[in-house]
């Protein structure tokens, strides 16, 4: 029994690594990463701890577009890794090692959470390409008053201050002109 276990957990994954390469061209996607172009002088090296973490953000993205299966890290599997940062990555069946996860699932998961993907690596959908999964746009601004509305109370607010000053300044100009028209008393002269 304990050979039958030794050999089945020496096995599994040589069948999953073997599962990656023969199926990532036809159900993984092939991600590219543009760091330098991104941050410049401050970019950072792509290494083990970076690759870590993007398979993290991926099942994090898995998990919650799923909402009824936990993947980890282990379930995402990274093959043909080249030296600019490329690679091909397969997603698997948490509950079966040996089931790769549909295609449209993986799409629908990296394009519900791809903000919360370039945001952890600092990059944008230029600069972190998922081959064959279209960015996604960023939902239009809501405002909570419309610019139309504010535009619309200066407007009136100046047409306004307008018409109080034409009538302010009319009601000056005729109390002036009354006071001009209006006959003079004359000064008696001193007696001496």
């Amino acid at each position: 029994m304990k050979l039958w276990i030794m050999c089945v957990l020496c096995v599994a994954p040589a069948l999953v690594g073997s599962k990656c390469v023969s199926d990532s061209q036809r159900d993984g996607y092939l991600v590219r990463l543009s760091i330098k172009a991104a941050l410049g002088d401050n970019a950072y090296d792509w290494d083990e701890s970076e690759m870590f973490f993007f398979r993290a953000t991926v099942a994090f993205a898995m998990r919650s577009y799923t909402n009824d299966q936990t993947y980890n890290v282990s379930n995402i599997l990274v093959c043909n890794e080249t030296e600019r940062v490329s690679f091909w990555f397969v997603v698997i069946s948490p509950s079966d090692s040996s089931q790769l996860i549909p295609k449209q699932t993986v799409e629908k998961a990296i394009r519900n959470s791809r903000n919360r993907i370039n945001n952890a690596f600092l990059l944008t959908d230029q600069t972190l390409e998922f081959v064959g999964i279209n960015p996604t746009l960023a939902a239009p601004m809501q405002y909570d008053t419309q610019p139309w509305l504010i535009v619309f109370g200066v407007v009136m607010g100046l047409v306004c201050v307008g018409i109080i000053a034409m009538l302010f300044t009319s009601f000056i100009q005729r109390t002036h002109g009354r006071s001009a028209n209006s006959p003079r008393k004359r000064r008696k002269p001193e007696k001496e």
